[in-house]
């Protein structure tokens, strides 16, 4: 193997950082050098206002994508939520490594639990999927946007701008500040997004140097629980920004299950599939429940989700 160090190509905020660093030592754990060059994102320069009125998929990930085509960099971290199911000529998602906690939290400005929030609550979050779940369960809550990163979303929390936020529970982890968190959200209220959790290791489909360096680091049941989850949204159609949730995971007796929902933007209805079998067979299981769901209506709320922007 060469002895160049790879570049990681990562989002400059401090939790890119943590999750690129941490990827570089895991590349040092196998005597594989490497070093960062981060790179700012459509999404971190437009830091205002909802995420969907940048009206595309990738605005955290396509100029990591394109430094990759360019040859800047050698290999791309990105959170797995954020990366399109849509492939990217020339190249390839290589490793995704052994991952987080998929599960979002609430933090309370009052300490209050979720079902104790008074009504009228206001809850800031900028994800449809979040702000959809959480209307289901309770119409009375004022979903209110907020753009950021964890630490200016804590921020507001903070300056009384919303009563609670909703964050990812491996973000808050990663960046030490676990124990703000109030409440985890348990996956029967609200599920994740697609890859929540989860980091995706990117790469050029010739680097084969690259490929097997990072292929060290794949955690094969994360990978196939992704994978899952990635070919349900690309069959709903569903791209990053749909009301759409899902939870992979390997259970001990290796099968592979796959629990998803799509809702209405405002919350009012709710499809829901879960399916379950063998780990090998991801690709045909993610199908499975996508289809599921869109014979129940799933295209019909998709479309009306992206009206609704």
């Amino acid at each position: 193997m060469s002895k160049s160090p790879i570049r990681i190509g990562t989002r400059a905020s401090a939790l890119a950082l943590w999750q690129a660093n941490w990827v570089a030592q895991q590349l040092s754990a196998i005597e594989v050098k490497s070093e960062l060059v981060p790179i700012a994102t459509r999404g971190d320069r437009e830091a205002e206002g909802p995420i969907a009125t940048l009206g595309i998929d990738g605005v955290f990930t396509k100029e990591l994508q394109k430094a990759l085509l360019d040859g800047r960099i050698d290999l791309a971290v990105h959170s797995l939520k954020d990366l399109p199911t849509e492939p990217v000529k020339g190249l390839a998602l290589a490793a995704v490594p052994l991952r987080g906690s998929p599960f979002d939290v609430l933090i309370s400005r009052t300490g209050q639990r979720f079902a104790d929030l008074p009504v009228g609550a206001r809850i800031g979050t900028g994800s449809l999927r979040r702000k959809s779940q959480l209307l289901h369960a309770r119409q009375d809550l004022q979903m209110l946007d907020i753009r950021g990163n964890v630490e200016t979303r804590l921020l507001k929390l903070k300056q009384e701008q919303f009563d609670a936020v909703v964050l990812a529970e491996v973000g808050i982890a990663r960046l030490g500040l676990g124990d703000q968190i109030t409440e985890v959200m348990p996956p029967s209220l609200i599920l994740p997004a697609v890859g929540q959790g989860a980091l995706a290791l990117e790469i050029r489909s010739g680097d084969s140097l690259a490929r097997e360096a990072v292929g060290q680091i794949d955690d094969p049941w994360a990978h196939q629980s992704i994978l899952a989850e990635r070919t349900l949204l690309a069959t709903l159609r569903g791209g990053c920004l749909a009301p759409v949730g899902a939870w992979g995971r390997v259970n001990d007796d290796g099968r592979l299950q796959l629990s998803a929902c799509v809702l209405s933007h405002d919350g009012s209805r709710r499809l829901y599939a879960d399916v379950l079998g063998n780990a090998a067979d991801a690709v045909p299981l993610g199908r499975q429940a996508a289809e599921q769901l869109l014979a129940d209506g799933a295209g019909e709320l998709i479309e009306q989700s992206r009206a609704n922007r």
